[in-house]
């Protein structure tokens, strides 16, 4: 078939039809993807069994070709954190629709932007702007950018085992190896362990640097700043004229149970703080950065500099309204406190398992952010059977549960990094006991089948034998 040949056909004279377009061509989806995306994303999803066509959705659930619902706990990386399709922030979106606003002129200073900007400072009231970008590496560029020109200085350190983006600025400050390599040169920063107060001040006594850049609670592999640290850093990087980067990306909006994770410790305020994802209400693109007042001062120091840093789309009208929505929605549902209740009633119900079964070796967390974690077993049989699975590629075990939590118990999770045995839980944070059963009760029959040795070590032999293969 050539390319005018698999070009879209519209399906009325001079108009547009989506719906007839996904009727003609929806089941096309990996089909399209290997021939002009990503082509490896396919073949991963091939391979664990992932390959699903999903319909529709709504909150916590989506449905299947065959109409079987899934339960979200995954969250679209945390994107969703109101669920999917909120009645409330689709109807913002299709009133900014109707309202015809003259959008993005960008010689005007249109209200939305501004109270939106209003809203999020509300609970950071130690902060004074915010600049919107569209993005969560954007969110986290801007504040490098902020940090050096506030500063005058070049280096930024952030925590080994970090994310923080992709894009090549933040993924100077990403901990994980995997991501960085293939890119260099990236900018001048530098890693030290989260939680060590000795290996920053050590850094911090060349005095080159700008800022620490710090997830309160790091993604990959769920691991919470220890107790004090964000404080002690603070004054540490106050004392030596730095500033403190929060990147609540994933953490922020409710997550943690706190709006923003570094809340959890009393006395914090950093001097910026990244937010993207849940802010979008899962529709349109938006990340914030939000700052002191000295700071976007020193950035946009005059007339001249006014556009020195910004975004072709940032502040847009339905970027603006949706986050709007989603802040309305935050306080009228009490999303903050839910996250907090069903989040404790989840991490206790699951730790509750740990002496049950000995492969199961940890859960952590704040809120709905948790961490399950496995590691070696005691019985010689499992033990035997771990190994093979070390040998051969680590995190595969974790990947052998998330595998049959899918396929066998239409649940979808992830494994939190890679070469990790830990699954992370960040599903939307409208979910209730209801799902939490759900999960529960999944998730303790997947131990019953790995401890017995059931089919979960079936599909681990396919995964060695693929991990093999791939060296």
């Amino acid at each position: 078939m050539t390319a005018a040949e698999r070009a879209p056909k519209p399906s009325r004279a001079g108009g547009f039809d989506l719906g007839a377009l996904l009727a003609e061509r929806g089941a096309e989806g990996y089909e399209l993807h290997t021939r002009h995306l990503n082509h490896q994303l396919p073949r991963m999803l091939r391979t664990i069994g992932f390959d699903k066509v999903y319909e529709r959705a709504e909150g916590a659930h989506f449905w299947d070709a065959d109409g079987n619902d899934h339960l979200d706990m995954l969250a679209g990386f945390g994107v969703m954190g109101l669920g999917r399709h909120h009645p409330v922030v689709r109807k913002a979106l299709h009133d900014v629709l109707d309202a015809s606003l003259a959008d993005l002129t960008r010689f005007d200073c249109p209200p939305l932007p501004g109270l939106l900007a209003e809203e999020l400072l509300t609970h950071s009231p130690h902060l004074d702007r915010v600049f919107f970008g569209n993005s969560g590496t954007e969110a986290v560029e801007t504040a490098l950018k902020f940090a050096r020109r506030a500063t005058g200085r070049p280096r930024v350190l952030y925590c080994a085992h970090a994310f923080h983006g992709l894009t090549t600025g933040s993924l100077s400050v990403n901990g994980e190896s995997g991501f960085r390599d293939g890119f260099a040169p990236l900018l001048p920063d530098t890693a030290v362990p989260l939680g060590d107060v000795g290996a920053l001040e050590r850094e911090l006594a060349g005095g080159d640097v700008a800022a620490l850049i710090v997830e309160p609670v790091q993604g990959k592999g769920v691991h919470a700043a220890p107790p004090g640290y964000l404080r002690a850093a603070q004054e540490l990087l106050h004392r030596h004229k730095a500033l403190l980067i929060a990147d609540e990306v994933q953490t922020g909006l409710g997550r943690t149970g706190d709006f923003y994770a570094y809340q959890h410790e009393e006395g914090v305020e950093p001097d910026l703080v990244c937010v993207a994802k849940a802010l979008s209400g899962g529709y349109v693109p938006v990340g914030a950065t939000l700052g002191k007042d000295w700071i976007f001062r020193k950035v946009y120091s005059s007339m001249d500099r006014v556009l020195v840093h910004s975004a072709s789309f940032g502040g847009n009208a339905q970027a603006m309204a949706a986050g709007l929505a989603v802040l309305a929605v935050m306080e009228n549902e009490q999303i903050v406190a839910n996250a907090r209740a069903t989040g404790e009633l989840l991490r206790s119900r699951l730790a509750a398992l740990v002496d049950t079964y000995e492969l199961l070796a940890d859960v952590r967390g704040r809120g709905l952010m948790i961490g399950i974690e496995f590691g070696r077993p005691r019985s010689l049989k499992l033990r035997g059977r771990w190994a093979a699975l070390q040998a051969a590629r680590k995190g595969l075990f974790a990947q052998m549960v998330v595998v049959p939590l899918l396929r066998k118990h239409r649940i979808l999770t992830q494994v939190s990094g890679d070469h990790l045995e830990v699954i992370k839980l960040i599903p939307p944070l409208i979910i209730g006991e209801r799902e939490v059963d759900r999960f529960v009760d999944a998730f303790t029959a997947v131990m019953d089948d790995a401890h017995d040795g059931g089919l979960v070590w079936e599909f681990g032999r396919t995964l060695v034998k693929q991990a093999v293969a791939g060296r």
